[in-house]
């Protein structure tokens, strides 16, 4: 193609800091502006490329990437824009575009206002100084609306655009977030699915199977923008949408602000905070899920249970574990098995042999059964004899657990006397180096190793207050499982959710055969009050009729 026939390419974009900044920069007199100068230069075959609202720092802008790729086929011979940040605000993005691709493809370019134009080299010298001042506007926009993020996010602002789905914004105040009630029965139905014992990638299908709507279909639907894309399928769950759902602070009704941030303002990839850098309000909107409802599903999944071979899964995966090392046990199940034939085995001796655990096998309907009737007996007892049962467990809490407090309130206390007795001793090793009596050496490897002692001590300090904290807590811990375990007064039947919602762990202890019969004794750890032996169970019912 013949340098006369190719286009003269006028590029235009406009940020959304750029049309608040200033008018002069809006895409109409960016426009005029580029007409004019071109038609008075006698340049033919005008072709206008417009982005309007993308930021200078993205270079991945349609109709930029439209005139690129004329470039690259070389049908452009001129570009014609206001300034070089219109190009960009990236120096050394702009600098590969005017430096080397412009020149390699024989395209002149010109930035009007800038005083730039590739066919006098003389007045390209200050060029790269221009991309440098460009990026740096970038970066000061980019702190100046962090700043304002910041502030925004500790004072309690929503600094989110759009409410996760569940929520959606108040008619009457944006500001405030409501119930979605559609999608607020689907979040409700995922939570409950989960304390039934289903994993995410099962729950995403049973989303497909009943054709609820993804969150970006039914945001689609209901007239709601959204950066998601909508699947073909609207009906495409992914368990990793799942696991988002079941994770989210906010369906308890609070705001969590600081999730993730950016690394750079040139990068938009989020990359996610630690939780001790959220800043969390609660109760600023209306609760979907409750907390023991939220609590109880953290902590299962945190004991993740996958399906075997099989296909076939147990409430108790997840939940059984070996009462001698502690460690989970495996659900040993086949297709050729009879239901009774289930079982489970510690996972350390299955891995290690017997020398590191005894096998501690146990049939699943045993399991079952046995927690069963433990559990009727703890309903029973806390039902029927709920005064005496309180009264037996504070009796037996507060004699084991008055000397753990004062045990651990002295350990308290000594961990905070050893830190500052480390803070003297720094200060003095400190006056002995200024005072030449001891070495730089020296002086670096006790202060790393008093540094070192007293983070440890810290962290100590810290498991020891929340320790404490829960035990002062317990009256509270009764209360609830007392309501807790009212909700089944007639059970008859075992459940994954009631199992999730009243057990915490079940110890099997390895059989007993020395009576001539095989013999074999479990715990039950209960949500909230830990583990009740039979034997406190039975103090209780004798009390009330003796």
């Amino acid at each position: 193609m013949r340098q006369s026939e190719k286009i003269t390419a006028i590029y235009c974009r406009l940020s959304r800091e750029d049309e608040m900044a200033n008018e002069s920069n809006s895409i109409s007199n960016q426009r005029a502006i580029l007409e004019r100068h071109a038609r008075e230069r006698g340049f033919k075959n005008i072709q206008f490329f417009i982005d309007d609202g993308y930021s200078g720092a993205n270079f991945n802008r349609p109709d930029w990437q439209r005139m690129i790729a004329l470039v690259e086929s070389g049908q452009i011979g001129i570009i014609l824009a206001k300034d070089m940040s219109r190009i960009g605000r990236n120096y050394l993005e702009v600098g590969i575009y005017t430096e080397v691709m412009f020149p390699k493809h024989n395209v002149r370019f010109i930035a009007v206002n800038s005083g730039v134009d590739s066919a006098n080299q003389q007045d390209n010298d200050f060029t790269p100084f221009l991309n440098i001042i460009n990026e740096f506007y970038v970066k000061d926009t980019s702190k100046k609306i962090i700043a304002t993020m910041r502030q925004k996010g500790e004072s309690g602002q929503y600094l989110t655009t759009h409410p996760p789905y569940g929520y959606t914004k108040d008619p009457d105040n944006p500001k405030r977030w409501i119930a979605d009630e559609e999608a607020a029965a689907v979040v409700r139905s995922i939570f409950d699915w989960c304390m039934e014992g289903y994993g995410p990638s099962m729950i995403a299908h049973k989303l497909e199977e009943a054709r609820i709507e993804c969150p970006a279909a039914h945001w689609e639907r209901t007239g709601r923008c959204s950066s998601v894309k909508t699947p073909d399928n609207p009906y495409q769950w992914s368990a990793r949408t799942v696991s988002g759902i079941l994770s989210k602070l906010e369906y308890l009704g609070h705001m969590v602000n600081f999730k993730t941030r950016k690394p750079s303002c040139k990068s938009k990839k989020k990359v996610e905070n630690p939780p001790e850098e959220w800043h969390i309000f609660e109760n600023t909107h209306e609760a979907i899920i409750d907390t023991d409802t939220f609590a109880r599903v953290q902590e299962i999944r945190k004991n993740k249970r996958r399906p075997t071979r099989t296909g076939k899964s147990n409430m108790f995966s997840g939940i059984a574990r070996c009462a001698d090392c502690g460690a989970k046990l495996y659900y040993c199940t086949s297709n050729n098995y009879e239901a009774r034939q289930d079982h489970f085995a510690c996972s350390s001796s299955r891995k290690k042999g017997k020398d590191a655990c005894e096998a501690h096998f146990i049939r699943a309907v045993v399991l079952e059964e046995g927690v069963l009737q433990h559990m009727r007996l703890v309903i029973s007892c806390v039902a029927c004899y709920e005064d005496v049962f309180r009264e037996a467990l504070g009796a037996r809490r507060s004699a084991e657990a008055k000397k753990e407090l004062t045990a651990k309130r002295k350990a308290l206390q000594k961990a905070e006397n050893r830190i500052a007795e480390l803070d003297k001793l720094f200060k003095r090793i400190y006056e002995d180096m200024v005072n030449e009596k001891l070495s730089e050496t020296r002086f670096q490897m006790l202060s790393d190793d008093y540094e070192r002692e007293q983070a440890e001590l810290h962290t100590k300090i810290d498991q020891l207050t929340r320790e404490i904290n829960e035990q002062e807590d317990q009256a509270e811990n009764v209360d609830r499982f007392s309501r807790q375990v009212k909700k089944y007064l007639y059970l008859d039947k075992l459940t994954p959710t009631i199992l999730n919602d009243v057990v915490n762990a079940v110890y099997v202890h390895a059989p007993d055969k020395s009576s001539g019969h095989r013999v074999q004794e479990i715990e039950i750890s209960y949500n909230y009050i830990g583990i009740l032996p039979a034997s406190l169970l039975q103090s209780v019912q004798n009390a009330k009729t003796a």
